[in-house]
């Protein structure tokens, strides 16, 4: 699904990531953690197709196909969701007339035609129902006035909606409250199948105890430094990462 190789980038001449590999497979999750200003949103922002990281060594496959020099629209048309820390507020465009025009716009980029009101309004009601979504919410202008956990939720629907072939979760646990964790991490287990891969970028060790990894990376100035089961994430809350760098320096 996503091979990274090699990648070295910056931002505004700082480089980020010094040589990071990295290979997720259909139907896997994983769960990249580490310290602040390791390079976890630096990693989801650049392979979401952000144009102020500038990759300047190595390779981006999606399903085999590099994938850098694309814009980030057209890598939402092949299937790369990225899921922002901070979500847009979009005063007057409502959840629901936003995701309808999200998906046309994608199935345009692929040559089909609109999807039919009815189809776009059974589907929207099957996922905001799989979501515990009320129907008021998906009235609502997209973001305004909701709070942390409602515009998490809102973006696990539109993640529904879009059935990308790789999600990424950037710091998606960010602010929530246990009953907003347990509901995005419902979400993403109930959305998880063997034709997608989901990456979850996360400090904490308590969302993978609702989103079970298959693997988990610890990214540490640049790099992942390890890799192993969710048990690793165990470990890093238990020490901190200061094992991690002593480990390097070993």
């Amino acid at each position: 699904m996503l091979k990274i190789k090699d990648l070295h980038a910056s931002v505004e001449d700082k480089e980020i990531l010094k040589g990071l590999n990295l290979e997720v497979n259909a139907g896997e999750i994983h769960a990249i953690m580490g310290p602040n200003g390791a390079g976890k949103s630096t990693l989801a922002n650049i392979i979401a197709g952000k144009e102020e990281y500038e990759v300047t060594q190595g390779e981006i496959l999606l399903e085999g196909e590099d994938i850098e020099e694309l814009a980030a629209e057209e890598r939402a048309h092949k299937g790369v969701f990225l899921s922002f820390q901070y979500p847009v507020v979009i005063p007057g465009v409502t959840v629901t007339n936003f995701m309808k025009t999200a998906i046309n716009e994608t199935r345009k980029a692929q040559g089909l035609e609109e999807m039919p009101a009815k189809d776009m309004l059974k589907k929207i009601r099957e996922k905001s129902e799989l979501l515990e979504i009320d129907r008021k919410f998906l009235s609502r202008s997209l973001n305004e006035g909701f709070s942390g956990g409602e515009r998490k939720r809102n973006e696990i629907f539109q993640m529904a909606m879009m059935e990308p072939k790789l999600a990424i979760l950037d710091e998606t646990d960010s602010g929530l409250d246990i009953d907003a964790l347990r509901i995005v991490a419902n979400g993403v287990n109930k959305l998880k199948n063997s034709d997608n891969a989901v990456v979850v970028i996360t400090h904490y060790q308590r969302l993978l105890e609702h989103i079970v990894p298959d693997f988990v990376h610890v990214l540490y100035d640049g790099k992942i430094v390890k890799s192993g089961t969710k048990e690793l994430a165990l470990e890093l809350e238990e020490k901190g990462y200061d094992w991690i760098k002593e480990e390097i320096n070993a």
